[in-house]
């Protein structure tokens, strides 16, 4: 499969991925209303939602990409950062 093909693969995971969770979205009550979606339903949502992760982990080893790290289109690195703490200045 080439880079191509695993790359439109990726479009189509994630443009599934952000549609079923607008649904869920839009689908979930509010104020402690009833779910219209029955027990069945939300079980195979959250089945979609797992194979779709597990596609998207084989494309991105596929791919060769670390999962520890973030990718970049680009293919740059993040700039290095420091860490710095912050104190709340005393009220008086």
């Amino acid at each position: 499969m080439s880079t191509e093909e695993l790359s439109k693969e990726q479009r189509i995971l994630r443009a599934m991925r952000k549609t079923l969770g607008s649904v869920v979205r839009d689908a979930t009550p509010l104020g402690g209303r009833p779910n219209p979606l029955t027990g069945d339903t939300i079980e195979e949502i959250k089945e979609c939602f797992a194979l779709i992760s597990e596609r998207e982990r084989e494309l991105a080893a596929q791919l060769g990409f670390d999962e520890s790290k973030p990718y970049y289109n680009d293919g740059s690195e993040p700039p290095s950062a420091q860490i710095i703490s912050l104190i709340k200045p005393a009220k008086h």
